[in-house]
């Protein structure tokens, strides 16, 4: 299997192109220790991994936002500060790497956030989308497989196979265990390599093998310039 077998790149969003996990700790971590609790980075992006986790399961239905403030309540009695997408920068590669796979791919987004909080990320990442399907839209959030059958479903009605459809993430238990149930080809951007646990997302409920690895989008794309070197 080579990353040039595909026409079109699904990504996630939060983690895999937008740093989440600095935009929680940034909006967090200063309230904790201005109430006398002192956490480590890890810690807090469990306790975040969890409560919106179980928050998801309970109320598919609700927008992002929402969600969120309700989060919030689970993690302290008293929370006065909210995590918030718009304040998360995008990967210092995200942009570069984007235009590039541009020029060889459809790039499709599928995120558990909703429409308005995505648009903001989106102009940090300095590329339009083919398509962009969020939690608002289908309502559920991954890793429900409901998402990953309306991606398909809409992606279908454009022409384009599962086969030609490479998932591109970051999380495991949102996105690569069900993108994997539904057949999909997986390539994992290995954020916290070499760091401990799973930061802001929930440990996978089960073993998944995805068909590639990197550790930065640059490098996945730097991959994509390898493989058309060798084919040419």
């Amino acid at each position: 299997m080579r990353l040039t077998d595909f026409s079109t790149l699904t990504f996630d969003c939060y983690g895999t192109l937008i740093d989440w996990e600095s935009g929680i700790n940034g909006a967090l971590g200063p309230w904790l220790r201005s109430v006398g609790i002192h956490s480590s980075r890890d810690q807090l992006l469990e306790a975040f991994a969890r409560a919106e986790s179980a928050q998801q399961e309970a109320t598919p239905g609700m927008r992002y936002p929402e969600l969120l403030a309700e989060v919030h309540k689970v993690i302290a009695r008293h929370f006065g500060v909210a995590s918030n997408p718009d304040a998360a920068a995008a990967f210092p590669d995200s942009a570069e790497a984007l235009a590039y796979l541009k020029q060889h791919y459809k790039l499709v987004i599928l995120s558990n956030v909703d429409r308005a909080s995505f648009a903001h990320s989106n102009q940090k990442l300095g590329v339009t989308f083919d398509a962009i399907y969020t939690a608002e839209d289908i309502g559920s959030y991954k890793p429900d497989p409901r998402n990953f059958e309306h991606l398909l479903r809409a992606l279908g009605e454009q022409g384009i196979a599962k086969e030609e459809i490479l998932h591109t993430a970051e999380s495991l238990h949102h996105d690569h265990v069900p993108a994997k149930r539904v057949g999909l080809a997986t390539c994992w951007i290995h954020r916290r390599a070499g760091k401990h646990g799973h930061g802001a997302t929930r440990v996978p409920e089960q073993e998944v093998q995805p068909d590639f690895r990197f550790e930065s989008l640059a490098a996945m794309a730097d991959a994509h310039r390898a493989e058309l070197v060798k084919g040419s």
